[in-house]
């Protein structure tokens, strides 16, 4: 079930009003019961899946609480590789078969064969998985205790708002929020219903309508010239931005309303002034996940800086694997892993030259210039992530810095020309989608200072609804005709 769908906008309603009609102790049943429903509205078999999982780690939490020494490691163990091999096998085993197809031609010097099975991967299995294994890994470390009833552990996995792309949460953080015994409180509810429609106008409004021209420039790269490659390029990091972020807002905000907080997902990536800063700001649960399970037991920053590089080479190499079982994500994790590398390597000669240059003595134009420095090479990563392919991104790469005559005619005042290629895109779309996103920043700027949605409550009823109307019209006026699916969805 979409969050931006008519059954989600039927859903929702209905299972908020039940949740605060029923006493504490029957909420976490009928919780769990419509979580179920939300997740079997994808596909009704996959939800078997996901009990066999919720079974077999439930299980180990126990086990491994009341056990010590090599039978704690072996139940632990036990529910790693009941996850990862779920995991693998309808996410990897087609990207296995392939390679070894590849591999097998060219020792045989034959033509490789298709080895290809019709598997379909489950929404969300990526994210729920994760969460699994941070459960008994936490109960393995004593950081979280074992929960003893089923029920609760079932929800913490199932938990509708969050189930199908995060954020990833922590036992600890979110286990002891599902007694869910907080009262209706009208501010609370509110602020949730408000990050709700900012997620879906975010999604809706900027995000697929930027899909449109993004699609139309990665499905046919060498159709274009470098400025339409260009705008496609960041038009894709501001769409993915939106959309992921977007969704993240919904699920948070319909946790709040029913009193469960969830970890903040992203905070303004595209304002970070290095990659370091922009990985804290981006996808923070996961970026969190990978840096407490992968890189700080392969020993993180606590060794040779050798040991340290390849710590940081593999860990952004696994998360691009975890993305997709593609090449082109594997190349946009190692990039990112290559990119923070070589940001502390030149961090002394980053240094000098602020100084040698004056801008240390300018500190808002140091941070601009590190914003468009950081953001230039995002969106560089982001071509191989959104490439269909691995030429097909270094094509985009290559056409994009080498285009002399489609830049010349852009600096030259020939908007069709330069763009040539893209099919119902006028200067009113481009203008249109300046705007919101300038509304977008604009927001974000604010954010600094304080709430956005605190400030909205202090304003005159008048005010308010003014604001909840033109944010409802602008997603039912300006969104799609039909709904279209999370990016993230696909992991």
């Amino acid at each position: 079930m979409l969050f931006n769908s008519w059954q989600f906008a039927l859903f929702f309603p209905v299972v908020t009003a039940l949740f605060f009609a029923l006493p504490p102790r029957r909420r976490q049943y009928m919780l769990l019961a419509a979580s179920c429903v939300f997740y079997m509205a994808f596909i009704p078999a996959y939800l078997l899946i996901i009990l066999a999982l919720i079974g077999i780690d439930y299980a180990a939490g126990l086990w491994i609480e009341r056990a010590e020494g090599t039978r704690r490691r072996m139940y632990l163990l036990l529910s790693l590789v009941a996850n990862v091999g779920m995991l693998a096998w309808f996410k990897y085993i087609n990207f296995a078969l392939s390679n070894a197809a590849l591999a097998w031609g060219f020792a045989t010097h034959t033509p490789p064969a298709s080895w290809h099975l019709d598997i379909i991967l489950p929404i969300g299995l990526s994210f729920h998985t994760f969460q699994s294994m941070a459960y008994t890994i936490e109960v393995y470390k004593r950081r979280s205790p074992a929960t003893r009833d089923l029920a609760q552990y079932a929800l913490y996995v199932l938990f509708y708002p969050q189930l199908v792309a995060g954020p990833i949460e922590r036992p600890q953080h979110l286990i002891h929020q599902l007694t869910l015994e907080e009262p209706f409180d009208y501010d609370r509810v509110t602020a949730g219903l408000q990050l709700m429609a900012w997620g879906l106008f975010k999604k809706m409004v900027i995000a697929d309508r930027l899909a449109v021209v993004v699609a139309q420039v990665y499905d046919a790269p060498r159709q274009f010239g470098g400025p339409a490659l260009a705008l496609g390029t960041v038009f894709f990091a501001l769409q993915i931005f939106c959309d992921f972020s977007g969704y993240s807002d919904v699920a948070i905000g319909a946790a709040q309303v029913m009193g469960v907080k969830l970890m903040r997902n992203f905070d303004r990536p595209y304002s970070a002034r290095s990659i370091a800063e922009f990985w804290q700001r981006w996808h923070i649960s996961l970026s969190t996940w990978f840096r407490d399970y992968v890189y700080i037991p392969l020993g993180g920053n606590r060794a040779a800086r050798s040991r340290w590089f390849t710590n940081l080479l593999i860990t952004f190499t696994v998360s691009g694997l975890w993305h997709g079982a593609k090449w082109t994500f594997v190349a946009w994790g190692a990039l990112n892993g290559l990119y923070l590398i070589a940001e502390i390597m030149l961090a002394p000669a980053r240094e000098r030259l602020v100084v040698l240059t004056g801008l240390s003595r300018v500190p808002w134009l140091r941070a601009a210039c590190g914003v468009a420095v950081t953001f230039t090479l995002i969106c560089i990563a982001w071509v191989f992530f959104r490439a269909n392919t691995f030429d097909d991104a270094t094509f985009v790469l290559r056409r994009m810095f080498t285009d002399g005559a489609g830049w010349r005619g852009l600096a030259g005042g020939h908007f069709h020309a330069a763009l040539n290629g893209l099919r119902n895109v006028t200067k009113f779309d481009l203008v249109f989608i300046a705007g919101v996103v300038g509304l977008m920043e604009t927001v974000h700027w604010l954010q600094r200072s304080g709430s956005v949605r605190t400030r909205i409550a202090r304003q005159p009823w008048l005010v308010r609804w003014s604001l909840y109307y033109a944010v409802g019209w602008g997603i039912l006026a300006l969104g799609p005709q039909a709904p279209q699916q999370f990016i993230y969805f696909q992991f």
